[in-house]
């Protein structure tokens, strides 16, 4: 078994040569030993459909219920990783009390801008409607993501705001989100990461709309005012070049007087709260639960 000295330096890394297709087979590969050992849940619903096209894998806590309930929007880059990818983080959700929603949506760039937005927010109105047939009570729901995820889930808060139907999410979690697209085109190898691979992501991501760059759905830093966020839960390691935007939302929070609490832990990278194999995990998990749990 390699040290946690190891697999930290092996996931700061995340190297892999090529494009698109060769990041979801890396993604997908490595997701195998990051669902391993998988928590007991009450049931798993895989490959729900929401509507064609669109499907979700629902994680049901053990009890009774009803559950409160979260929607979960997996990272990836938006073109890359899927509901499988994300099964055992979603998993502890559900151990953790949440009857979790997690959204299958589609990928770039087959499916650029603006079409996985719009199944996230129709999963988000899916699950109001739907929670209640798997124990689920949505009137304590919440929505979250990780890294492209999280940009996902304050994208989905954003574009819905003012909606007559708009879901009341009563709390939103941002795990290591990218959030600040425009930084992101302009970082260079001494901002940390890989800056090649995450422009990239970001041109796929956009197809023929680059314009759209700064569109608060696109880089929520910008569609952040007072009402907007629901109370706000931010993580994210010392190691990862995204941790500018964790802060950067952090403080835009807080000028809007938006309730949000923010964690940065020392010596983890991105993707931390996948890696199971590392302190940082549990710890992060365990503050994750907590904030949910006082909020929702």
């Amino acid at each position: 078994m390699a040290t946690e000295r190891e697999i930290l330096e092996r996931a700061k890394k995340f190297e892999f040569q090529g494009g698109i297709p060769e990041m979801r087979e890396f993604v997908n590969h490595n997701a195998k030993a990051l669902n391993a050992r998988p928590p007991e849940i009450g049931a798993y619903h895989p490959d729900v459909e929401l509507r064609p096209g669109l499907r979700a894998d629902i994680c049901v806590p053990k009890g009774a219920g009803p559950h409160p309930t979260l929607v979960y929007l997996h990272g990836g880059g938006w073109v890359s990783g899927t509901s499988k990818t994300h099964t055992k983080l979603c998993m502890e959700f559900a151990a953790a009390g949440y009857l979790t929603v997690n959204v299958d949506y589609r990928l770039a760039p087959e499916h650029p801008f603006p079409a996985g937005l719009d199944d996230c927010v129709f999963a988000s109105k899916w699950t109001v409607q739907n929670a209640s047939r798997y124990g689920g009570d949505a009137q304590r729901l919440a929505i979250g993501g990780d890294s492209a995820g999280g940009n996902l889930t304050a994208a989905t808060i954003i574009a819905t705001a003012g909606q007559p139907d708009a879901p009341k999410f009563k709390a939103a979690l941002l795990l290591y989100a990218m959030l600040d697209i425009p930084r992101a085109m302009k970082a260079t190898a001494s901002d940390g990461g890989n800056p090649e691979i995450t422009k990239m992501m970001i041109k796929a991501y956009l197809g023929e709309r680059q314009e759209l760059v700064s569109d608060p759905r696109v880089t929520p830093l910008n569609g952040i005012r007072p009402g907007v966020m629901p109370p706000t839960f931010l993580i994210a390691g010392t190691e990862d070049n995204l941790v500018p935007d964790t802060y950067a939302m952090a403080e835009l929070l807080r000028r809007s007087g938006t309730p949000h609490e923010l964690h940065v832990l020392e010596g983890m990278p991105h993707a931390f709260l996948q890696i199971w194999m590392v302190s940082g995990c549990a710890e992060g998990l365990r503050l994750t639960a907590r904030f949910l749990d006082r909020h929702v």
